[in-house]
């Protein structure tokens, strides 16, 4: 079990491992990518980034450390100069590793390790915020979602509530009905009686129709022999 014991033995002594990862670091500040095994180029990360952070930092004491595990002077003075400004703003993944195949002889995998440049670091940062954006978006398009459904299950239910006090107060009607089995007319009094006289419909009537006569001639010779008469 090696619980809690970082790093890799790599078929090799304390001191030689420490002397092979302190020449292949000063090697990747100096010229900025090397070429080694999958194992080798992983282990060899974490020794870069906690290298960057010495830097970053900047102190006395921090340049200090870092001469204690880097060979030249002037490529930890170099690191020193730009990691502030290249590294600044992000926090981890200093490095990149490739993979390029395997090697000949023996197949062993081979990557590329090497540092990440100003532009990939800026570009690094803006994928971070963009992923933030779309991971809070995608909160907040879910967050409403989420509200949306349990509102609609609200006023599913309050639907269902409704339709079901219809349906009992439509029962409880039936059964009131079904218990009474006369039904009794409204009681009308005397005195709304006299109120209210029945109607009589007026049957219709037909039209008189009216001979007309013609008058009679008057008789003129009467009247002449009556005055005769007279005279």
């Amino acid at each position: 079990m090696r619980h809690r014991k970082a790093g890799v033995k790599l078929n090799r002594t304390s001191s030689h491992r420490d002397a092979m990862f302190r020449n292949m670091v000063t090697s990747l500040f100096k010229h900025e990518r090397i070429r080694t095994t999958d194992v080798k180029a992983k282990e060899l990360r974490r020794w870069a980034d906690n290298l960057i952070t010495l830097a970053k930092r900047g102190d006395v004491h921090a340049r200090r450390q870092a001469l204690s595990i880097m060979r030249e002077k002037d490529v930890v003075h170099k690191l020193f100069a730009e990691a502030a400004e290249r590294y600044g703003a992000v926090s981890g993944g200093y490095t990149r590793i490739v993979k390029i195949g395997r090697r000949p002889g023996d197949a062993a995998p081979i990557s590329l390790i090497e540092l990440l440049s100003s532009e990939d670091v800026k570009k690094k940062k803006t994928k971070k915020k963009k992923k933030a954006k779309t991971d809070a978006v995608k909160k907040q398009v879910a967050e409403k979602k989420e509200v949306k459904e349990t509102v609609a299950a609200e006023e599913k239910i309050s639907v269902e509530e409704e339709v079901k006090e219809e349906k009992e107060d439509i029962a409880l009607k039936e059964d009131t009905f079904e218990d009474e089995a006369v039904v009794l007319e409204p009681e009308v009094s005397a005195e709304d009686a006299a109120e209210k006289p029945e109607e009589k419909v007026a049957e219709p009537v037909a039209p008189e129709v009216t001979e007309k006569t013609e008058p009679e001639p008057e008789k003129t010779e009467d009247k002449k022999e009556d005055i005769g008469s007279k005279e």
